[in-house]
């Protein structure tokens, strides 16, 4: 497979206007995406994404398995109150009928857009046939696919990965079942199941797949900088991109992107003060939604990623860990942020940030 070779930029305002996709009746505001990611693509972490400048964010994944959607995972999953259009949600299982079933629960709860789990490598999740396991069976990808777009009359998408493993690359005959069925929309992340999230993303199945359909393609994997995203766009011919950990502390990370390919220009490096309030806004949206208990623990890894990489850091988080309380969290998270203040007004990172 090629490698994707970034070239120095060029700075430059385009000079056409730039269509921007569909997904059903909702045009975005841009093509930039929101990867679902278990345990963190919350509702919190959605419209805080899209604020950032999102054009669209995938909720994490709801089990297609009704004995589970009385939970309060669940029933948090399935809160989009005050969330900004589209509100598209994810939907995991291996069971046609259950998925169909799931889709319409999901509807029913505000859901716009449904989107379908063949991506997810997570062991849990492939050892019971469903994410990117079922990639081994495409008759029954045909199944679900077809079962789900009947069972609901809003645009269906679907999520999936190149193939099994580097010797079973099957993403194109995938898209091209999945478009005759009736998805709207396909997310192609760079990586086989077997690489989970080892090694480098290709583009060339995501260019392949592209080539392929007539509908939109989103291509996903390590899109970690402005640079990055325009190159994969540019070599894939994708409609969008979809950003998943790179976001995580960064959620401006969108607004840097748009104005790159808007524009060819980098914008400033966010202030320390903006990051501060950005994540404490957070950190308080974070609260409301699970409760003061549950929503210490999640902001836990949130401040984590929010402070990887800057000056003294390491010492913080191992300090942040420890503490049990909102206010605790609040004030340190003050403190910490006060001291890079009176050092610098932009945020300087001393390590290297992971992708």
């Amino acid at each position: 497979m090629t490698r994707l070779q970034l070239r120095p930029s060029l700075n430059f305002r385009s000079s056409k206007k730039i269509n921007f996709m569909h997904v059903g009746p909702y045009q975005l505001k841009n093509n930039l995406v929101v990867a679902p990611m278990a345990g963190v693509t919350d509702r919190p972490f959605r419209q805080l994404c899209k604020q950032m400048g999102a054009g669209m964010a995938v909720s994490e994944m709801v089990a297609s398995n009704s004995l589970l959607w009385g939970s309060e995972k669940t029933r948090r999953r399935a809160n989009h109150e005050g969330e900004v259009d589209p509100i598209s949600v994810q939907i995991a299982g291996a069971d046609p009928a259950m998925m169909a079933e799931a889709a319409k629960y999901n509807v029913d709860q505000g859901a716009q857009i449904i989107d379908i789990n063949m991506g997810c490598p997570a062991k849990k999740v492939c050892n019971v046939m469903a994410g990117s396991a079922l990639l081994q069976n495409e008759p029954l990808v045909k199944r679900i696919v077809e079962a789900v777009v009947r069972a609901v009359n809003v645009p269906v998408t679907l999520k999936i990965r190149t193939g099994w493993d580097r010797s079973n690359r099957n993403a194109v005959a995938v898209a091209r079942l999945a478009e005759s069925a009736g998805i709207q929309l396909l997310a192609v992340h760079g990586r086989t199941r077997a690489c989970a999230y080892t090694g480098d993303a290709e583009y060339d199945t995501i260019a392949a797949v592209k080539s392929a359909v007539r509908i939109p393609v989103i291509a996903n994997g390590d899109i970690t900088t402005p640079e990055k995203a325009r190159q994969v766009l540019a070599y894939t011919r994708a409609d969008a991109v979809m950003i998943g950990r790179a976001a995580q502390g960064r959620p401006w990370i969108f607004r840097e992107i748009a104005h790159f390919l808007e524009t060819g220009t980098h914008l400033p490096a966010p202030e320390v003060g903006e990051i501060h309030r950005v994540l404490v806004a957070h950190l308080h949206d974070l609260y409301a939604f699970y409760g003061d208990d549950t929503g210490v623990r999640m902001a836990r890894k949130h401040i984590s990623w929010y402070t990887k990489g800057l000056a003294g850091s390491a010492a913080f988080r191992h300090a942040m860990n420890q503490l049990q309380s909102c206010a605790g969290q609040l004030a340190a998270v003050d403190e910490f942020f006060g001291e890079l203040a009176s050092n610098s007004q932009r945020l300087i990172y001393v390590e290297e940030l992971a992708a």
